[in-house]
């Protein structure tokens, strides 16, 4: 039933922690999911940096931001400005290039306050890893959500149960957001052998849940066999994201940036060091320069690490 358990690597951003859960040295991606942060929880003081990405570059994937608690202000390249609060998605398509900051409001450092959220990339098919760069924010109506009897369901990308989330995706993926109460069960969409997806993963980002006759805790992703079908039960409440889709593809992933060619990668980075790829707008005064580190081939473990808490 249970292919493989990742545990989040956690890493102390200054001030706050985030949990790196993919990629893994042995599990690259679940579908065309190829980078998945848990951000927080934390608690920022009044007066304190909070989040502070400064812009830089990505190519041939798409940012899902989605927060539990807080807010965050995206801008980017193609003109974009906006807050993203819980239960919001912000979906950036990256194409072939595009420049970004994430930042919390000085306004919000003023008052602090809590972070708590997930930050995924999802990998581009081959054929629109050269689309034109945008950037999509969708409120809460643009997810279908379900409630009842102590299991909230939230579709926030893709299609699962029979529903369809409004954010762009390019390639077939799901990813919802559960929260359970204590005891409650409930079931992820089916498998490959069902005529679902052909991958599938559960992320516990609080509480603790059974699946099987395993017990799985905070920070913890359970990768699942294709053709499983279990029951998950909450041993205690608990957010849980579940994710999957059908694979895109190698993909090579260096620092920030994305693609299906090593070559391509080359051509993203030097771009990025000579200035060709321009900052945005309103957040142009300072960037984060190209990481001075060799290219390693695949399947060497990913490095340098890329910049993104979110």
């Amino acid at each position: 039933m249970i292919e493989l358990v990742i545990d989040a690597r956690r890493k102390d951003l200054g001030g706050f922690e985030v949990g790196r859960v993919l990629p893994f040295h042995s599990r690259r991606m679940v579908g065309p999911f190829i980078f998945l942060d848990q951000m927080g929880p934390a608690e920022f003081a009044p007066g304190s940096e909070a989040i502070n990405v400064r812009p830089h570059p990505h190519i041939g994937l798409s940012t899902l931001t989605y927060l539990f608690e807080g807010e965050i202000m995206h801008r980017d390249n193609t003109g974009a400005t906006q807050a993203i609060r819980p239960g919001e998605v912000n979906w950036m398509v990256a194409g072939k290039g595009i420049v970004h900051s994430e930042r919390t409001d000085p306004l919000k450092k003023t008052q602090g306050g809590p972070m708590h959220g997930m930050q995924a990339w999802i990998a581009s098919p081959t054929e629109l890893e050269e689309v034109d760069p945008s950037f999509h924010h969708h409120g809460e109506d643009g997810q279908p959500a379900y409630e009842n009897a102590g299991l909230f369901a939230r579709l926030v990308a893709g299609e699962a149960y029979g529903a369809k989330a409004a954010a762009p995706i390019q390639s077939p993926l799901f990813y919802v957001h559960w929260e359970l109460a204590e005891g409650v069960r409930t079931a992820p969409p089916p498998g490959k052998g069902a005529g679902g997806y052909s991958e599938r993963a559960l992320y516990v980002a609080k509480g603790e849940i059974e699946v099987g006759d395993r017990t799985f805790h905070e920070g913890q992703m359970i990768v699942l066999e294709p053709n499983a079908d279990p029951t998950v039960k909450a041993i205690r409440p608990s957010s849980v994201m579940v994710l999957g889709g059908e694979p895109v593809g190698p993909r090579v992933i260096w620092w920030n940036f994305v693609s299906s060619s090593q070559e391509r990668i080359d051509q993203a980075k030097a771009d990025w060091k000579a200035g060709r790829m321009s900052l945005p707008h309103e957040d142009d005064l300072e960037f984060i320069p190209l990481p001075d580190v060799p290219a390693t081939p695949e399947p060497a473990p990913v490095k340098p690490e890329p910049t993104h808490p979110v």
